[in-house]
């Protein structure tokens, strides 16, 4: 037992020592999902002036790395399919077969960027393709994992002109955020704003992906309903962000809660573990925590009494 131990603290402090060399070489580059559970990730371009091909390598390390186990890895681009995928999985592997009991990480993220660079120079055609995207339970399954760009999400425009009498002044809503929710690895954090305009939508988007961690999520799925009193008419829509039909039945909550001038987000990091449909319950169930949190529903049991109240609140803000 007692060799064991003494592994195991070993471990740890390579680990740590790897982690903080990681953050020092790559800066903003490198993030901490959950130091607790060892998760990161780390964005990797082939130009860093002028980037045209992207992806997130996400990192989960074994209690027992680097002495005798490799890190669980997942490389998240919407690009990147097929071939080009198991080629570069294969490349990362070698690279750890070689270096067994070594620290890897290093290697691996230059691995990547070596790989992105020669694939930017082989081809001119970089648009990403019309994809259909994939829910993480779904990539799983096929063994071909992605994550879609966050800043890709884009707003329906449909009545939008409605609501494009508003000033262009507008400042940016207070931010709320809620209590997480974890099950199996995977953590739910909800996030609320009051919003007006679709303007204001965006400035909140824009905002929370500012934070490097809410950024890097596997998913980040939103709902809003906006109401104009003198049209008397909604507008309404919602982002699934791959966690395919996520968007839709957040939606519909808010819909189901009569509220009204409210964006919700609600991020999920994936941590490895299937939860199947308990994805969507964990999901609207942090939507609902926060919308009672804030004021816009009367009770979580009360799904057909909620209010549309913009109510202040003290709850922390998104920095």
């Amino acid at each position: 037992m007692a060799n064991i131990d003494v592994g195991n603290a070993g471990d740890l402090q390579s680990q740590i020592e790897e982690v903080e060399a990681l953050s020092s070489i790559y800066g903003d580059e490198w993030c901490v999902i959950d130091e607790a559970a060892r998760i990161f990730c780390i964005k990797i371009t082939d130009d860093i002036d002028y980037p045209k091909l992207k992806a997130c390598l996400q990192i989960i390390l074994p209690h027992d790395y680097p002495s005798a186990a490799p890190p669980v890895y997942q490389i998240n681009a919407a690009w990147l399919r097929g071939p080009d995928r198991k080629t570069l999985s294969s490349s990362l592997e070698e690279l750890y077969v070689a270096n067994t009991g070594e620290s890897i990480l290093y290697l691996w993220v230059e691995k990547v960027r070596e790989f992105l660079l020669e694939k930017s120079q082989s081809t001119d055609t970089v648009e990403q393709p019309e994809v259909r995207n994939m829910t993480t339970e779904e990539e799983e399954v096929v063994e071909d994992v992605e994550i879609p760009d966050y800043r890709n999400l884009k707003l329906n425009k449909e009545n939008i002109h409605l609501f494009e009498n508003h000033s262009s002044d507008e400042e940016l809503p207070p931010i709320k955020l809620g209590e997480t929710i974890t099950e199996r690895r995977s953590t739910f954090q909800p996030h609320l704003a009051p919003v007006v305009t679709p303007r204001q939508v965006r400035m909140v988007l824009d905002k929370l992906f500012e934070n490097k961690k809410i950024a890097s999520a596997t998913h980040n799925i939103y709902a809003y309903r906006i109401y104009c009193e003198e049209k008397q008419s909604f507008l309404q829509d919602c982002e699934d962000d791959g966690e395919t039909a996520a968007g839709g039945r957040l939606l519909h909550l808010l819909q189901i809660l009569d509220v009204r001038n409210v964006l919700v987000v609600v991020s999920r990091w994936y941590g490895g573990i299937l939860l199947g449909p308990d994805r969507f319950k964990h999901i609207n169930n942090s939507a609902r925590n926060i919308l009672v949190q804030e004021g816009y529903a009367s009770s979580a049991d009360e799904a057909s009494k909620a209010g549309g109240k913009n109510k202040k609140s003290k709850s922390k803000k998104t920095k």
